[in-house]
């Protein structure tokens, strides 16, 4: 059993920051990212970050948004600087096996919001 929680999300003008935390329960060596999801859009895979530390970004958050984690704490984050209102979005936490988030196999959090005004 895997038990996501994140935590960090508010409200933030833009060209500020926010830092996400996802405690993790149970996911040992899963890979793990962060996927958004806004009304009428589809759902998007900001970041994902293997058990030794290789990450991959989306194009529209390179060199704004880093993905790390703490093995020892079974914490993952996403820290999100210079921020854009189009980064408005429900942020989940993800966890799978094997980096599908969309199989029978994966876990979701319960997803933290992230409103960010002009």
């Amino acid at each position: 059993q895997v038990q996501l929680v994140e935590s960090g999300g508010g409200s933030v003008q833009a060209g500020g920051s926010l830092r996400l935390s996802c405690a993790a329960s149970g996911a040992g060596t899963y890979c793990m990212g962060w996927i958004r999801q806004a009304p009428g859009k589809e759902r998007e895979e900001v970041s994902t970050i293997n058990y030794y530390g290789t990450a991959t970004y989306t194009d529209s958050v390179k060199g704004r948004f880093t993905i790390s984690r703490d093995n020892a704490k079974s914490t993952l984050y996403l820290q999100m600087n210079s921020l854009k209102p189009e980064d408005t979005a429900m942020y989940y936490c993800v966890a799978s096996y094997l980096c599908n988030w969309y199989s029978g196999g994966a876990y979701w959090g319960q997803g933290t919001q992230v409103t960010v005004s002009s």
